[in-house]
């Protein structure tokens, strides 16, 4: 028998990331918390958990167990697949309540994704680190299973089928199928769920409060949207949302038609936790230690979803050293600036140094004109956070999007931020449209150019202190830029200077855009 287990389940992240909604985002950390729980709950009866800590606690609850004690695969599988497929039952029954009028051959469809969304990870050693290092090993051989299907895909993914009644039918045998047949009947089930939901007669015409019309989900995206219903969450015993309004991105007044508002996203994860954690294991009260950790993170992830300012946003989810969240105000309310955002964001690191555990942050921002549609945006935040890691964590990336799709993007380390606040011009004022009209020009005459054989690192330095007084300096000094720009030492002196150029002409671009007051 192994002293220690470490268990996990995939895919989380694209499990979150196929979201169109914000109710879909939800809807995703609250499926992904119940399954943890009811594994952690099950691994409980017979083991002693490690971590995550506060099992009783299901918000947030982590994706990843570390265990004293057996817990075998088939056991893990059969935890997490029943809750799953709970879920599902609970789901489609629910629907076909709703909707007793419909024919509903799709039951084979919905056994389908029960068994093959989920694949679960199970590591086992003798020490925490050789449980840990299993772990990783085994998540190297994926044996996920996909799911075919014929006929269209989802709008939101374009890679699953559309749920609708007649999914499982013989009509939809390709000799036997009817294309414009099956297209209505895909039109009329969402009509009629949306109907439903919005407590209409089907023959009304819906809102889209909760479906729009359009729409044609997948099972699992049409699952994601109905756990968030009061009811459905009740009879699965899982936390239920407290109180809901979709992101409003449409204009701000009737005087500006096509203006939409800009919001903001954060996703944040913890640098190096896994390190942290063997370190941590290796001591001679490894257990309690690590214990301790998981304890705090689940704390500050609960303090920083209760706290967080609802008059600017919300949490998404916060699962101890791993969160997402979104900045924006209700439709009645002034829009969010870039400047109200950056105030925030520039106290995340005091929020985030509360769970008092020496592990650094890495967040990724986005800066979303109202047109960038949702699954772009998580995807932008995903990249920006792994850019900040790459460029030596403990820093931000900062990512402006347009509604065009373009983006600006800067990387700073946390201390370095301030930066940005230390902005002015020549008259000593913060118009931030001065130093950005000097750098167009000087762009345009090629002054301000990274390439290597036309790049003069001292003037572009000269022109950065003017802007930014003595912070120039801090740039000259390689030990300094290294650490702020975040090049290599093993870069030549040429990429070196790339780099410092590269990160000041950044910086002013993002600064422009996140802090003037145009």
């Amino acid at each position: 028998m192994s002293k220690y287990t470490a268990i996990t389940f995939a895919p989380v992240q694209g499990f979150i990331e196929k979201s169109r909604k914000l109710r879909d985002l939800y809807g995703a950390s609250l499926i992904l918390s119940y399954l943890s729980q009811r594994l952690v709950l099950e691994a409980a009866k017979t083991t002693t958990v490690i971590s995550p800590a506060s099992i009783s606690l299901q918000k947030g609850m982590p994706n990843r167990l570390l265990l004293q004690g057996e817990f075998s695969q088939h056991q893990a599988e059969t935890t997490l697949l029943s809750a799953w497929k709970g879920i599902l039952q609970t789901s489609r029954v629910w629907i076909e309540k709703k909707l007793p009028n419909d024919t509903y051959h799709w039951e084979r469809e919905w056994t389908n994704w029960g068994n093959h969304t989920w694949e679960i990870f199970s590591g086992r050693g003798e020490s925490i680190s050789a449980a840990m290092d299993d772990l990783e090993t085994r998540k190297l051989s994926r044996g996920w299973t996909a799911i075919n299907w014929i006929g269209e895909s989802s709008s939101l993914t374009g890679t699953d089928g559309i749920a609708f009644p007649g999914l499982g039918g013989e009509e939809r045998n390709p000799r036997n199928r009817q294309w414009s047949v099956e297209k209505k009947d895909i039109k009329n089930f969402y009509k009629h769920l949306a109907c439903a939901l919005e407590n209409l007669p089907q023959e009304a015409e819906p809102e889209g409060k909760f479906f729009a019309l359009h729409e044609k989900l997948s099972i699992p995206e049409l699952v994601k949207r109905l756990v968030t219903l009061p009811e459905i969450a009740k009879d699965l015993g899982m936390d239920k949302l407290e109180s809901f309004s979709e992101i409003y991105r449409g204009p701000e007044t009737k005087n500006e038609e096509g203006k939409g508002r800009w919001t903001g996203w954060f996703m944040g994860d913890g640098d190096e936790v896994g390190k942290h954690l063997k370190k941590l294991a290796v001591l001679e009260n490894g257990d309690d230690e690590l214990k301790k950790f998981s304890q705090a993170m689940r704390n500050w992830g609960k303090d920083f979803n209760r706290d967080f300012p609802r008059e600017i946003g919300r949490i998404v989810y916060a699962g101890g050293d791993d969160f997402l969240g979104v900045i924006y105000s209700e439709k009645d309310r002034e829009p969010i600036t870039a400047k109200q955002a950056f105030a925030w964001l520039s106290k995340l690191p005091q929020e985030w140094q509360k769970h008092d555990q020496k592990i650094g942050l890495s967040v990724g921002f986005v800066w979303a004109g109202s047109s960038v549609p949702q699954r772009d945006i998580l995807k932008h935040c995903r990249e920006a956070e792994k850019l900040a890691k790459a460029s030596g964590r403990g820093r931000i990336t900062i990512r402006i999007v347009f509604n065009s799709g373009q983006y600006v993007q800067w990387t700073c380390p946390w201390d370095y931020l301030d930066i940005l606040n230390k902005y002015q011009d020549r008259e000593h004022q913060a118009n931030w449209s001065h130093v950005y009209q000097d750098l167009a020009q000087l762009q345009a005459r090629r002054a301000f150019n990274s390439d290597k054989k036309t790049f003069d690192e001292k003037f572009v330095i000269q022109f950065f202190d003017i802007y930014f007084p003595g912070e120039g300096k801090e740039l000259q000094n390689d030990e300094n830029a290294k650490r702020i720009v975040g090049f290599s030492d093993e870069d030549d002196i040429f990429d070196k200077s790339k780099a410092k150029i590269e990160w000041i002409n950044n910086l002013i671009k993002v600064g422009w855009h996140l802090c003037s007051n145009t």
